[in-house]
């Protein structure tokens, strides 16, 4: 695609952003809970993990017996919500990115292969499809998660197993509506590798 495609295709994405409400309260939310998680030591006013229990189980601010210092209360160790709700934005980050780096990892290149071979490999990948949608994801998190231990990087590995499904199904039906375009059987036509289409399709 020449330079000039790419700069004129910019400004109807931009503008189709600007048209969609939902799309701009979205990236807006995201944007400040990126910024705050960023900037998670200079708002937090008190450290998330440090417990005074002189201090414990404060109501928050709409309350009488409020105190200014916690705006939010406090826990049943005397830890400040608040600040653990500035640093919890950082751990919600990381383990929703990682769940879907893990998740589209694996279902795009499942949905990608059934939805480009189709025959018996597309029905071997859509069983597993089945199957997976029949697990229920709680049960099964919790019971991996007892078993491996109680970590970020199990739960972000569970879930990210668990929840291949949906990005597999989107992309299968894709490939499927894809595969018979013009400029893949071009590609047929001179020769290109299955890796090379594959990834031109993606």
């Amino acid at each position: 695609m020449s330079d000039v495609t790419i700069e004129t295709a910019r400004p109807s994405v931009w503008r189709k952003m600007r048209g969609n409400t939902g799309a701009l309260i979205g990236g807006t939310l995201l944007a400040a809970i990126i910024l705050i998680a960023l900037l998670a030591p200079l708002l937090a006013p008190h450290d998330p993990i440090a417990q005074d229990l002189s201090r414990r189980l404060l109501p928050p601010f709409w309350h009488d017996r409020a105190v200014p210092e916690h705006l939010l209360g406090t826990d049943h160790l005397g830890r400040d919500y608040l600040s653990r709700m500035i640093y919890g934005a950082r751990v919600s980050l990381g383990v929703g990115l990682g769940v879907i780096l893990v998740s589209g990892a694996i279902g795009i290149t499942l949905g990608l292969i059934a939805g480009y071979f189709g025959g018996w490999i597309d029905m071997v990948i859509s069983f597993a499809i089945t199957t997976r949608l029949s697990l229920p994801i709680v049960l099964v998190a919790l019971a991996a998660v007892a078993l491996g231990g109680a970590s970020l990087n199990t739960l972000i590995t569970v879930l990210g197993l668990l929840l291949w499904d949906r990005f597999a199904v989107v992309t299968r039906a894709a490939a499927q509506s894809l595969r018979h375009q013009e400029f893949i059987m071009g590609l047929r036509s001179i020769g290109a590798s299955r890796m090379r289409i594959l990834s031109t399709a993606e």
